[in-house]
């Protein structure tokens, strides 16, 4: 199952497929989560939710689509995550604070439970940055990564006018 980040969504809603010109794209994520290829989790529902527009909007109607983090395996996996993470070295402090407080640590440590795959528009940065991407966590935890358009290409969406 590939798990959704909320850059995806926010992304998605600003840039290539804003829901005024691309419902396509809007029904595919709902067509994939029914066929269970995708979803995103509870902590990505509360920060999209938290809004006050269209994608927020789409989000309270799908509260379905994002899977609770509640249970004892994937508690036990994001503190494993967490304290990883504020203990990684070189790192800044408010970095450190914002990964951990957002849905980023949950979203990995859901995968790595579920054997799934993070969906992000972060890419990696060098051991040596001061910041706290998905995709470097991920690589410590064996959790695979990709972008929205990799997803795309793999579950073979298509776009048509007929």
């Amino acid at each position: 199952m590939y798990l959704l980040d909320a850059n995806t969504y926010i992304q998605a809603k600003n840039l290539h497929y804003q829901m005024s010109f691309c419902p396509a794209y809007w029904a595919w994520l709902d067509q994939q989560y029914a066929m269970s290829a995708l979803a995103s989790i509870r902590t990505v529902y509360d920060e999209l939710s938290d809004g006050d527009d269209e994608l927020a909007y789409w989000v309270k109607d799908r509260k379905d689509h994002f899977i609770p983090v509640s249970g004892d395996d994937i508690q036990q996996k994001f503190a494993e995550v967490a304290q990883y993470v504020a203990e990684l070295e070189g790192k800044k402090q408010e970095f450190v604070a914002e990964f951990l407080s957002k849905a980023d640590p949950w979203l990995i440590a859901t995968a790595a439970v579920i054997g799934g795959t993070v969906v992000t528009h972060e890419i990696p940065v060098p051991q040596n940055s001061t910041k706290v991407k998905i995709p470097n966590i991920c690589d410590v935890f064996g959790v695979p990564y990709i972008t929205t358009f990799q997803l795309l290409n793999r579950l073979e969406a298509q776009f048509v006018l007929r």
